[in-house]
């Protein structure tokens, strides 16, 4: 795990008003918890719910031409800021990326996606010759992972 490596946890969508706000499209559960993004380029004032998102306002933003600037702009944080993890839990940062390999020890391929399809995460991993193949992140399917790589269950290896 790279403690530095940016987490992106919402995207600027679009302007809010006259005075410089902000939409957001959020991916984290808590993002009021943090105060400065993109290595302190941004520091957040406030942050209150909207019909589409998110609205915030940020200290650097003066008006609706900044905002709109803006638009596109993912806000991100150190790996190292975010919660620790509990048992079995993870991020998606830390397994996007990762080598994966059978549980016989063959090298499969890349994490390169993780998709919820609404019964729980699913990893894309792109084997060497580009072609992808699909794997529930669940106990049976995938068995362990760390840092290095992440091990996939025989039977779920197409």
């Amino acid at each position: 795990m790279n403690a530095d490596r940016p987490v992106t946890l919402a995207a600027i969508i679009g302007a809010h008003g006259i005075a410089g706000e902000v939409r957001l499209k959020v991916f984290a559960d808590d993002l009021a918890s943090y105060k400065s993004f993109n290595q302190g380029a941004l520091t957040l004032r406030s942050l209150r719910s909207g019909s589409n998102g998110a609205i915030a306002r940020f200290a650097e933003i003066a008006d609706r031409n900044a905002a709109e600037a803006l638009r596109g702009t993912q806000l991100t944080v150190p790996r190292s800021a975010l919660p620790p993890l509990g048992e079995g839990e993870y991020y998606h940062v830390d397994l996007l990326g990762l080598a994966a390999v059978s549980d016989a020890g063959d090298v499969l391929g890349i994490v390169v996606a993780i998709d919820n399809y609404g019964a729980g995460d699913v990893l894309e991993i792109e084997r060497p010759n580009g072609k992808r193949f699909m794997v529930p992140m669940r106990p049976e399917a995938v068995p362990e992972w760390n840092d290095e790589r992440l091990v996939v269950a025989a039977g779920f290896v197409e």
